[in-house]
């Protein structure tokens, strides 16, 4: 595996492999993303990276099983939102 330093959302080339390998499955997609989020920066918001990795590798191949995980890491990423309780409801 060949990494890209100048690749600053996948610099040890992880994600960009996992498109390169042939009958990969989800769950190794899925391991290999955990990798590569263990590898951001503490305190790091991954959405951004996400978005860019999708937009370079997603776009050209929406049915590759990283690109389910990318797009679920995306949706996990999002800031938690208020789901309810009396304050949602009587808007306090």
């Amino acid at each position: 595996m060949t990494t890209d330093p100048h690749d600053p959302d996948d610099p040890k080339g992880l994600v960009r492999e996992s498109y390169r390998i042939e009958g990969i499955s989800a769950p190794e997609c899925r391991s290999i993303f955990l990798d590569w989020a263990l590898s951001l920066p503490v305190g790091a918001d991954p959405a951004p990276a996400i978005r860019g990795l999708l937009d370079r590798y997603g776009a050209a191949a929406p049915d590759h099983p990283m690109t389910a995980t990318l797009q679920a890491g995306l949706a996990s990423a999002a800031p938690p939102r208020r789901r309810g309780g009396r304050a949602g409801r009587v808007g306090g």
